[in-house]
This record gives structure tokens, sequence and C-alpha cells, in this order.
């Protein structure tokens, strides 16, 4: 059986909790029988298939009477509670899940292809739940208990892992892990529906002529991986930095530097944070600099680094718009212990930021670029965007899938003049415009409101 199928198939009770007092029982019988220095020098899979075959001879010899079905679930079991993580080891040996819930011991979720699904397989106690999380939280060197009940922390393997126990979590332990993405090209992408060709091309033109963009959407809607696949597009020569919360990105080019934050040790002491990390990649000679996601004080440093020397820096944000992109970046910058008047952060914004990609997560669980924005705002203006690229959808058909077309307008022309002096043509299917064919502001649209209920009066 694939293991796609022995995840999905209905559990009996063989698989669950008929078997599971066996678990125990036979990993310490393994652990005897192994000597554990010659296993730590053995490969991964060389390592599974010896402790599979020392525990089917163990069961061979000592009993009980199991079917092969019963045995080789048996076996299955006992090895992942050796090796890894128990019940959670197939689930993480599955591409095609990129999220895994645990909501106490009874309850698994996972999520699939934009789509949230419980699936057959559960932990047989809130014991062996808890010696799973301190096991994941162990190798990171941190420690989870009533006196400290939260925990973020990261698999070796690169998966981001957060844990909550009661008294916090009222329906038992809960355990949260976000795979580790996988890198797509941005042909990949076009071929997923996540954007279009003439969509790469003007990022690509904009990536390579050292435009700063930022890289919005909402949990979940792909703004990691859209951040890697642009990363692909800058020239290889160039000294990158990298600085993330958890280290996600993976850039193909030579010279990369990856910086980590790192949270507190046990004693609270050693914790190195995004903004530390920002400040000294300032001091290490960048030619660009990407942030993996903004969410504090360090905004105001990425900020003042794209409009101080550091052109074409990437970044990611939580919001829901482009607009609310750039009101989020402000308030994210007003965190800083700096203490800068609003219209001040609103001239850095104006200066620093020059693309937003937005990101958008739909109904039927795709992931694709709803909105390509240009900031044509300067000094103390109201955030003014021009809308270049943007995805109209269809109403919903029969089968809930969102189907729609990706709309193109004209760059503004001083965006166009940038490109030419980088020797990057305005890419096809763009025209020019003096005046961008879409422009956003709070100030437009309040403008349009006010007129609007005027003309509704008798």
């Amino acid at each position: 059986m694939s293991l796609r199928a022995r995840i999905a198939a209905p559990e009996s009770p063989a698989d669950g909790r008929e078997s599971s007092h066996l678990v125990p029982v036979y990993r310490a019988k393994l652990l005897e029988e192994i000597d554990l220095a010659e296993m730590s020098s053995l490969a991964a899979a060389e390592r599974r298939g010896r402790l599979e075959r020392v525990l089917g001879h163990i069961i061979s010899r000592e009993g009980p009477v199991l079917s092969t079905a019963e045995r080789d679930r048996l076996i299955r079991r006992v090895v992942d509670e050796a090796l890894g993580l128990g019940v959670l080891e197939p689930l993480l040996e599955d591409p095609s899940i990129t999220e895994i819930m645990v909501n106490g011991p009874d309850q698994i979720y996972v999520e699939r292809s934009g789509r949230v699904e419980p699936v057959p397989v559960r932990f047989a106690s809130h014991e062996q739940l808890m010696q799973t999380i301190e096991r994941i939280v162990s190798t990171v060197n941190r420690r989870v208990d009533e006196s400290n009940p939260m925990v973020d922390a990261r698999l070796p393997s690169g998966e981001r892992v957060n844990v909550i126990i009661p008294p916090l979590a009222l329906n038992g332990a809960t355990l949260t892990i976000r795979r580790f993405p996988r890198a797509y090209t941005l042909n990949e992408l076009i071929g997923m529906g996540t954007l279009d060709p003439a969509m790469v091309a003007l990022l690509a033109a904009l990536v390579r002529a050292k435009f700063n963009v930022v890289v919005s959407g909402p949990t979940g809607s792909g703004k990691t991986t859209l951040l890697n696949a642009l990363s692909g597009l800058i020239p290889e020569g160039e000294r990158i930095i990298t600085v993330e919360d958890a280290a996600e990105l993976q850039l193909q080019q030579a010279h990369v530097i990856r910086l980590e934050a790192r949270p507190p040790n046990v004693e609270g002491n050693g914790r190195i944070t995004i903004r530390d990390l920002v400040r000294n990649s300032l001091r290490m000679r960048p030619d660009r600099i990407i942030v993996g996601e903004v969410r504090g004080g360090e905004t105001l440093d990425m900020l003042q680094a794209m409009s101080t020397g550091h052109d074409g820096s990437l970044a990611t944000v939580h919001a829901n718009s482009a607009e609310d992109a750039l009101m989020r970046l402000q308030t994210l910058a007003s965190m800083s212990e700096v203490k800068i008047p609003y219209e001040a952060l609103q001239d850095q914004i104006n200066s620093a930021v020059d693309c937003v990609v937005q990101l958008a997560r739909a109904a039927d669980g795709s992931r694709r670029v709803s909105e390509i924005a240009i900031l044509d705002s300067h000094g103390h203006e109201e955030y003014r965007i021009a809308t270049v690229c943007r995805f109209d959808a269809e109403p919903l058909g029969a089968d809930r899938t969102v189907r729609g077309r990706f709309g193109h307008y004209p760059l503004p022309e001083r965006v166009a003049q940038r490109l030419r002096l980088a020797d990057e043509p305005v890419p096809p299917g763009f025209g020019v415009a003096a005046f961008p064919a879409e422009l956003h502001t709070r100030q437009a649209r309040r403008s349009a409101a006010r007129a609007a209920d005027h003309g509704s009066r008798p």
C-alpha cells in the first residue's frame, strides 16, 4: 500500500488503540538488542531497514501472534517511535502535506492543496503526545512545561513548529507543524496559475533593475514561495544577505549569506531578533537584502536600507491588499523605539518601496498574484498606487473552482524610464502612460463616496 493510501485508509482497531500498548513494550526490547553507536553511523534509510529486521526477529521469537498486516503496522509504529516523531512520521514523509495540526491526542488535521482535512491517525495518549513534543523542542535546546507553555521551534529538516500546552490550551497539548516549502521556479508557478508569463516578464525586469519589492498577502497565500522564486532573478555575482525568523529561503546563487533569528534559551537569555540581524547585515557590504518577513521594529531598518543605497531589496509582509501593505509597513515601522512623526514614516515608505506584489488565497485553496502595484506617490503625499496587473475572478461554477484572467495595465512613465536606464525594455503587454490607468488612494475613494452620496440625494 502506498504512503498516501496508508494515511487515507480508514482506521481499523488494529491501526489504533488495540495494539498501541505493544508499542512501548517492543520499543524497549528493540533498544535492548541494538548497538546505538553502530546505528548512528548508518544512513537514515539503512538505519530504518536494520531496525525493522531486528524487530521482526523479536516478534517472531517472542510473539504475539499477529496477522501480516498487524505485524507490519506494529513494526512501523515501533520504528517510528524509536527513530522520529511516532505517528507523525508518515505525515512528515508525505510531500503533498504542507501543514500538520495536532489538536490534542485524538484529533489530527493536515493541509493538502490548500484544503484542511482530518486524517485517521492519533496518539495513544496525552503522555505519548507530550513525549513527541518534548522530543521536538529538545532538538533546539528548548523546554515546554507549565512555566513555559508556548514554544516556537524549527526541526532540523526545516519545518516550523509551534507548541502550546495546558493550562493555556484547553483541548490538550496542541502542535502545529508547517512544512518546509519546496522551491518553485517562476515557470512552475505559471503552470500552477499563480501568475502569467507577462507578469513574470515584468517582475524579472523590476528585480533586475533593482526595484525594491514587497510581497504581501495573508497567512498561507504563498509569500515565501514567491519570494524564493523572485530571488532567482537576481543576477549572479551580487552579494545577497537573507534575514529570516525561521530559515526557509533556498537561493541558488553562489554568493548568499543566510542569517536566522535565535529565540532565548531555557534561561531566557541569548535572544537575537530579526532587527538585530537587519542592522548587522548593513555592515556586511550587501548588494541586496532579503527579509523573509517584517513584523516589528525591524521594518524601519529595512526601509532605511532600501532608501539609502540597498536598492533591489525584497521583503514580505502580512496584509490583505497592496494599500493595506503600505499602511501595515507604516504601523510596523512605528513600533521601533525611535519615535518618528507620521509624515516622516510616510515619506520613508514613499521613497523606499517601489512595488507591492499582492497574493491571495482563493476559496478553492488556490494561491495566485491578485495585484501588482507600483507606488506612485512621493514625499509626504498620501499613498497612491498604480495597478499594473490584476486578477479578475469569474463567479464560482458548480465545481467550486476559481477561474478568471490576469489584466495588464500601462506602466507609469517614470517606471518605464527607470527600466530603460537599467537597459531593461518595457515588457510586452504593458504600455506606458504618463498618468496610470488606475490610481487608488484613500482620498480618491472618499471623494468618490461623497460624490455618490451627493448624487443619491433628492
